[in-house]
């Protein structure tokens, strides 16, 4: 570039014609006004002092405050939500304890030669099962209502209809069976396909072993304070415990006491009415929750001690409050309840085990 401005210095004294002024402009360099820079037009000095006092600011090690105040000078203050408050563990209004304090808790040692077995009287009070499918909170029925969509849309109606009456057939099943194989061991015959090689039986087979001294099965049971009643399946020891077995069917697995939904409350359900129940001597203090695959894979067992069934019994009792308080407002201003409409709901409820969301069919 200096030489070029040196050459066209020496040039002025010169008279050159416009044609060889033309063809010398049409070299690699131009004589004719420089192009501007726009970085040139910035003011470099006040460019270095806004660059000074931003590197100034900053600390050699950022920390977690010193964001947060750069942010709040760059962004301005931060709006903060407040954080949503925590429910309160509430309290039954009505407590009522699950164990029996006029009861022995030593195990009687006079057993019966069979086991109870006692009729499931129908009558105005509501069972068990009622109480927790009218109870169900909105999530659960919301999981119940997608699954029952999705099967209806891969199976049809009538496809759906079957599939479940199936499902309800094998659990009638395979209590039948459990209750031939318990009320009398020993009666059932190595060679009985129905009943020993059934892919539920083959999956508590490993229960069964650790399983003695059966109190009752398929036995009615009532609470004649609280006024509720269901069918306990089985009551008897399980590795040295008297417990309220409920033995259960799914087609998925169930390894946590978490993935049986409701089911913790309904065994300390029938537990606090049979040890309120005139019809049993004895007092239960354990549960167990059994749950039997088809496909024949090891039944997962979740076991409840003393502790944990009354952390369960005040939640049963909180649902129980609330069934009372929605069996009110049901009810129609002659005292009657509304009849086919909330009967068929609470039916509808009880999906079977496989349903997302959803907590096996109790009895």
């Amino acid at each position: 570039m200096k030489a070029l401005q040196t050459i066209c210095k020496q040039l002025r004294g010169f008279s050159v014609e416009p044609a060889l002024l033309a063809g010398f402009c049409t070299s690699s360099y131009s004589c004719g006004p420089k192009k501007k820079n726009p970085y040139e037009e910035v003011d470099q000095a006040r460019y270095s002092r806004l660059v000074r006092s931003v590197l100034s600011f900053r600390d050699p090690v950022q920390t977690p405050e010193s964001l947060l105040e750069e942010d709040a000078l760059l962004f301005g203050p931060v709006s903060k939500a407040k954080p949503a408050k925590q429910e309160e563990a509430r309290a039954p209004r009505n407590w009522f304890p699950i164990f029996n304090p006029e009861r022995s808790l030593k195990p009687n040692t006079g057993q019966p030669s069979a086991p109870l077995k006692i009729r499931l009287q129908r009558n105005s009070i509501p069972s068990v099962t009622r109480v927790l499918q009218r109870t169900m909170t909105a999530e659960q029925i919301f999981y119940l209502e997608r699954w029952r969509q999705r099967m209806i849309l891969e199976l049809g109606e009538d496809g759906f209809a079957e599939y479940t009456s199936n499902i309800f057939l094998q659990g009638k099943r395979f209590h039948e069976a459990l209750e031939s194989i318990l009320s009398a061991p020993g009666s059932i015959n190595e060679g009985d396909d129905s009943v020993l090689h059934c892919g539920y039986i083959t999956s508590v087979q490993h229960l069964l072993k650790d399983v003695r001294g059966v109190r009752a099965l398929e036995s009615a049971v009532q609470h004649g304070t609280l006024k509720y009643a269901g069918l306990v399946d089985c009551v008897a020891e399980y590795r040295g415990e008297l417990c309220v077995i409920d033995w259960k069917t799914s087609e998925k697995p169930k390894p946590f006491l978490r993935n049986t939904y409701d089911n913790p409350l309904q065994v300390v359900a029938y537990m606090g009415a049979l040890n309120h129940d005139a019809n049993y001597s004895f007092q239960v203090r354990c549960g167990l929750i059994a749950v039997a695959y088809k496909d024949g894979s090891p039944a997962h067992a979740h076991f409840l001690d003393a502790e944990l069934c009354s952390h369960y019994w005040a939640k049963w009792l909180l649902r129980l409050e609330e069934y009372s308080e929605k069996d009110k407002k049901d009810k129609s201003p002659d005292g009657q309840e509304p009849g086919a409409g909330e009967d068929a709901a609470g039916a509808g409820a009880a999906l079977p085990a496989g349903a997302e969301g959803s907590r096996p069919p109790a009895h």
